[in-house]
């Protein structure tokens, strides 16, 4: 069985593999909520601090940083920022 840093590492050699780095286009149809739900599940991975897989932890700032415009280019395309915002805003409130 495979320990955490031995996950972590096949996931950095998989990440450096050639090609990883090129840019891709991606023609995708996604229902909205499905793009809130992404949105919810990007921004819940990027704040875990105690990643039991150990594959967030080796992610850089940048990766990071990418991920995240990632998931805000989703939702304004999906016309969501607003609607997202007063969810946030009703999570918070809720806590």
């Amino acid at each position: 069985m495979l320990t955490t840093n031995d996950v972590a590492k096949v996931f950095d050699t998989i990440l450096s593999t050639p090609g990883m780095n090129e840019m891709v286009k991606i023609d995708l149809k996604i229902s909205r909520k499905n793009v809130l739900l992404l949105n919810h599940v990007i921004e819940r991975g990027l704040t875990l601090e105690n990643d039991a897989t150990g594959l967030l932890g080796s992610l850089s700032a940048e990766v990071m940083t990418e991920l995240k415009k990632l998931s805000e280019e989703c939702l304004q395309k999906a016309g969501l920022v607003e609607l997202n915002q007063k969810l946030v805003i009703l999570s918070a409130t809720g806590k």
